[in-house]
């Protein structure tokens, strides 16, 4: 399988379900700060998005107070 593949796991882990717990912050709410739907987060947070744009990634760590890293984390 090449890495541009669709298909599999990516071998990247997004916590952003542990960073939202940590904050009392629900997917509804940081969907209306960075204006991304509840649908898009909802697949980034359960590891099904194969991309992100880099606005929406920096949309959301400045929601959550966070870095990059402390969202994105390497699963393999």
């Amino acid at each position: 399988m090449s890495p541009a593949d669709d298909e599999g796991p990516t071998g990247v882990h997004c916590r952003l379900d542990e960073l939202l717990e940590a904050r009392g912050m629900t997917l509804v709410r940081l969907s209306e700060i960075v204006g991304v739907s509840v649908v898009n987060l909802s697949i980034l947070k359960n590891d099904r998005a194969r991309a992100i744009r880099y606005s929406t990634l920096a949309a959301i760590c400045r929601a959550l107070d966070c870095e990059i890293g402390d969202l994105l984390v390497r699963a393999d």
